[in-house]
């Protein structure tokens, strides 16, 4: 029984070295899935201001492919998931959100490629695939 106990607690103390060796070697090589949810290179500490870029142009969005138009889709998707958990996380910590402004910009972007893509939809000759795209785009 004692032999049991000891021999037990050994495996048990190096599954869990082990595991906390796996965990810290995939932090530092920076695979941790939340880092996703937050902007790792920024803290509400730095004192110089962060030009950020514009929102997409209409324009600029026809000139886009389906597959590019669709990319940028998720793109913007991550970019608003993370600026609204930051968000949120800084706001239950009583801190300041920086450039809040950044939210309105992907949200136009988003509005654009949707607007753009029912255009597509508009113009295309077969009414069922119109039909396909139209759900397709109201799912987005």
């Amino acid at each position: 029984m004692f032999l049991t106990r000891a021999f037990g607690r050994t495996l048990f103390a190096a599954a869990k070295s082990e595991a906390s060796a796996s965990s810290a070697a995939a932090s530092r090589l920076g695979h941790n899935p939340l880092e996703a949810f937050f902007e790792v290179d920024r803290t509400p500490e730095d004192d110089k201001p962060v030009a950020y870029g514009r929102s997409w142009k209409a324009s600029e969005l026809r000139l886009k492919s389906w597959d590019d138009l669709h990319k940028l889709w998720y793109v913007l998707l991550k970019e608003k998931n993370m600026l609204m958990t930051q968000r949120q996380m800084l706001h239950a910590q009583n801190l300041r959100f920086l450039n809040p402004e950044r939210i309105p910009k992907v949200r136009k972007s988003m509005c654009r490629i949707k607007q753009v893509l029912t255009e597509r939809a508009i113009e295309e000759p077969d009414p069922r695939r119109s039909a396909e795209m139209k759900r397709m785009i109201n799912a987005l």
